[in-house]
């Protein structure tokens, strides 16, 4: 675990560092929609940079909450998916995907985004 010194003791604020910047819980939501491969995280519509989704996937490595291993479809890659740890996370973001489906406009579902990828 990253011995980092927390800013705060508040587990709301300790929990922000952690996975509340932009890109984070976009990771994790590619992991729990069943991505597992570096390419396949670029290709998520809000367009991730290389070294920013390397950092991000380092970060939840260190912090236990995602696990790297080889990848059984690809020889020689890796691939990455959620621990325990990273599991207990999908209630969260499927209240996020709740409360934004219903009070942001314009907002679509996993399967109408899926859809929109692969037209």
């Amino acid at each position: 675990m990253n011995s980092q010194t927390p800013r705060s003791c508040c587990p709301v604020a300790c929990t922000l560092d952690l996975i509340g910047d932009k890109w984070t819980l976009l990771v994790i939501r590619d992991l729990a929609l069943g991505k597992s491969h570096f390419s396949e995280f670029q290709k998520s519509p809000e367009g991730i940079a290389t070294n920013i989704l390397s950092n991000r996937l380092v970060r939840l490595i260190e912090y236990e909450i995602v696990e790297k291993y080889p990848s059984e479809t690809i020889p020689g890659r890796d691939a990455y998916r959620l621990t325990k740890k990273g599991k207990t996370l999908k209630p969260i973001l499927k209240s996020i995907f709740n409360w934004g489906m219903k009070y942001i406009e314009g907002t679509k579902s996993f399967d109408e985004m899926r859809q929109n990828e692969s037209s």
